[in-house]
């Protein structure tokens, strides 16, 4: 059975198909074949395709008709709202995503700098090192000499400390003072990027005035675009492109096909674009695997950092093995007996644990009832030493369950801590994007008292390190989160994390959801799961079908 086949069609999806198959002109056993090739393909973009791949004898079905522009093709239109590119079909607004994307990327990629290195930044960043240099190096030297470099490492090798002493070389050897600016997908990770910058800077040991060009804060993708109210377009584009002369982007694996293609399109000429990521984690929400692609599209644009600096050993062999798909051996790092750190959890003591770990995080947020900015800088720290992580949000070990049970138990100890109640501590995760208060979809908060007598107020942590509440009345829609699902957990980071498995098998479960689960701790991992259920999602993977590619091949060839 197929992937998209797998999914379900919402009611949309029905409708839209039927919708098209009834303008197709078709009737009969035509027009039913059309309308479940409409269908697949709604389902595939629900999966994180970018388009569908379709049999010959559906290529030559779609290609005469009117509601299908045919690539390549003298009567080809652009008002069609489908796109048949070879043996991809797309829905024509990712095809134009796609087809832009590779026309710039190959654009960018294809061009060349001049600077010369400077010579003794050289010698304080990598100090010994020869002409071949390590990974750090390389990149350093190829961000010198080309507008794209994609810097893709697991965690712990080093990409953030990569990319501090790129922006010190382009710094000291360019002619010109250059605006750079550093962005992440979501404020989380915009947070964690600025204060990793800020630690490199302090160990380096740069000269003075590299020091002070050096950007210090991060913001999100949709901030750095500049987001306008009621619009799915950005303040920034090629008609009005950013001012920076150079850009970076961490987390780049979570930058779906449509985001990308935004942001490309934004960049002024002549500036340099920067990915940060870890190709091995989950892709993007929405369509495409756009990291993955370029990755592989353009390798002389790209270094991999192979050495492991600050990631804890036995966490490192873990997500080793589950990269790997070695099931047996996953298996016996958890339940063996050399590493405390890394550990199954038998289901029936799950909610003891928790009710533990966040009795102890409750019980310290109620005793404080005037917080202060160091109590709730303290409170974010000790609520984000230990987080669950679920697989998938309805089920009986589903992020639902797992929040309302957590809030009986630890109401059952006397705390307040009433389901679906307010209460001092209550952690809440936003779950839409709302620009008018700068929250965004991924955003944690902590509902707290207010120190001016305002009453309950939520707290969040900005991506600049600062903190500000908001009323609970204006808050977007939100959800409890002592669980979350691992795709919510992207790019952030925890001292523990506890990873749960549903007792029966789910399309969701891979080899890439547990490898990102298991990478956002950094001193801990237990999991619970049955094995059967584990071996099933390390042996299962999900790769993306794209053409995006296969089109940067294609702008490569002459016209």
């Amino acid at each position: 059975m197929s992937m998209e086949s797998k999914q379900e069609n919402t009611y949309l999806d029905i409708s839209f198909a039927n919708f098209l198959a009834a303008r197709s002109g078709l009737d009969g056993r035509q027009k039913d074949e059309f309308n479940a090739i409409v269908l697949r393909l709604s389902a595939s973009l629900a999966e994180g395709h970018s388009c569908l791949n379709v049999s010959p004898v559906e290529e030559q079905l779609l290609s005469n008709l009117s509601l299908v522009a045919v690539t390549g093709r003298q009567d080809a239109t652009s008002l069609t709202p489908l796109v048949l590119h070879g043996t991809n079909l797309y829905l024509a607004r990712y095809y134009n995503y796609e087809s832009r994307l590779a026309r710039q990327l190959r654009v960018l990629a294809d061009k060349r700098f001049t600077e010369e290195a400077d010579s003794d930044i050289i010698d304080i960043l990598f100090p010994g090192e020869s002409a071949a240099g390590s990974d750090q190096m390389r990149a350093a030297l190829t961000a010198l000499a080309r507008p794209l470099i994609i810097v893709n490492g697991g965690p712990g090798t080093g990409k953030t400390t990569t990319v501090v002493k790129m922006l010190s070389l382009l710094v000291a050897s360019s002619n010109t003072s250059l605006r750079i600016g550093l962005a992440a997908p979501t404020g989380k990770a915009a947070m964690r990027l600025s204060e990793s910058i800020g630690n490199s800077l302090e160990k380096l040991g740069l000269p003075d005035a590299v020091r002070e060009a050096m950007p210090k804060t991060a913001v999100t993708l949709h901030r750095l675009l500049g987001v306008q109210k009621n619009s799915p377009q950005f303040r920034h584009s090629s008609a009005r492109p950013l001012a920076h002369d150079v850009v970076v982007i961490d987390e780049a694996s979570m930058v779906d096909l449509a985001m990308m293609s935004k942001l490309v399109d934004a960049l002024k000429p002549g500036s340099r674009l920067i990915l940060l990521g870890d190709k091995d984690q989950l892709a993007s929400v929405e369509s495409g695997a756009v990291l993955a692609d370029l990755i592989s599209s353009f390798p002389a644009s790209s270094v991999e950092l192979r050495k492991t600096y600050r990631f804890d050993d036995n966490i490192k062999q873990l997500a080793t093995s589950i990269n790997a798909s070695e099931h047996e051996q996953v298996w016996q790092q958890l339940t063996g007996a050399t590493a405390d750190n890394v550990s199954l959890c038998a289901a029936d003591d799950l909610y003891s644990y928790l009710s533990l770990r966040y009795g102890d995080y409750l019980s310290f947020v109620q005793d404080i009832t005037s917080p202060l900015e160091s109590d709730v800088r303290d409170i974010f720290s000790r609520f984000n030493n230990f987080q669950v992580l679920c697989c998938v949000a309805f089920s009986e070990r589903g992020v639902m369950a797992i929040n309302r049970r957590v809030e009986q138990r630890l109401a059952a100890k006397g705390l307040q801590c009433k389901h679906n109640e307010w209460y001092p501590g209550r952690p809440v995760l936003i779950t839409r994007n709302d620009y008018g208060l700068d929250l965004y979809n991924g955003d944690i908060g902590i509902c707290l008292w207010s120190s001016e007598k305002q009453g309950l107020r939520v707290w969040f942590e900005r991506p600049d390190g600062s903190l500000r509440s908001c009323a609970i009345n204006m808050l977007p829609t939100f959800e409890t989160v002592y669980a979350m699902t691992i795709h919510k957990s992207q790019g952030s980071e925890f001292g523990e994390v506890l990873v749960v498995l549903p007792k029966e098998d789910n399309r969701v479960l891979s080899r890439q959801l547990i490898y990102t689960a298991v990478t956002r701790a950094k001193q801990k991992v237990s999991i619970v799961a049955d094995r059967s259920i584990l071996k099933l999602a390390l042996l299962r993977q999900h790769p993306r079908r794209s053409g995006l590619r296969e089109m940067i091949v294609q702008e490569s060839m002459p016209r």
